[in-house]
């Protein structure tokens, strides 16, 4: 007796995948919940009667005019005297500001010099400058009054 082969064929039956993905998707959309978005919660500060009394303090300006002439706070100084008039006013707050803002026309290496003075203030006089700040042209055109 001789059995009949029959033959199989090498293609993969794939007419129905598509059907079957589409209703993965939709099962998956309908069974899938949908979180709300919460916003941010926070508390507000209590109203107090009388608030905090908050100090003004002015930065020290160093400004670089061209030939290298230093004016600090509104008084001409040398380079050499720049840490003797900073440090009573930073052993007050070792934090304040001290920008230095150099004309368009002074030269680059004034900058340099008076920005390491300032750097080196701890090897010279004891005491750090924290808080050293060189405005850009930009921000000078837009801010400086």
């Amino acid at each position: 007796m001789r059995l009949k082969r029959s033959n199989v064929s090498d293609e993969i039956p794939t007419a129905s995948m598509a059907d079957i993905a589409f209703l993965l998707i939709i099962y998956f959309m309908v069974t899938t919940t949908f979180a709300a978005t919460r916003g941010l919660d926070f508390s507000l500060p209590q109203e107090e009667d009388t608030p905090p009394m908050i100090e003004k303090e002015e930065a020290v300006l160093i400004e670089i005019q061209a030939g290298g002439a230093l004016i600090v706070d509104q008084k001409p100084m040398r380079l050499e005297e720049i840490l003797d008039y900073l440090k009573p006013k930073l052993e007050r707050n070792p934090r304040k500001p001290v920008i230095i803002r150099p004309q368009q026309n002074a030269a680059y290496g004034d900058m340099v010099d008076v920005f390491d003075e300032l750097r080196q203030a701890s090897d010279k006089k004891g005491f750090e400058v924290k808080n050293i700040s060189i405005p850009t042209q930009r921000e000078i055109d837009m801010f400086w009054f």
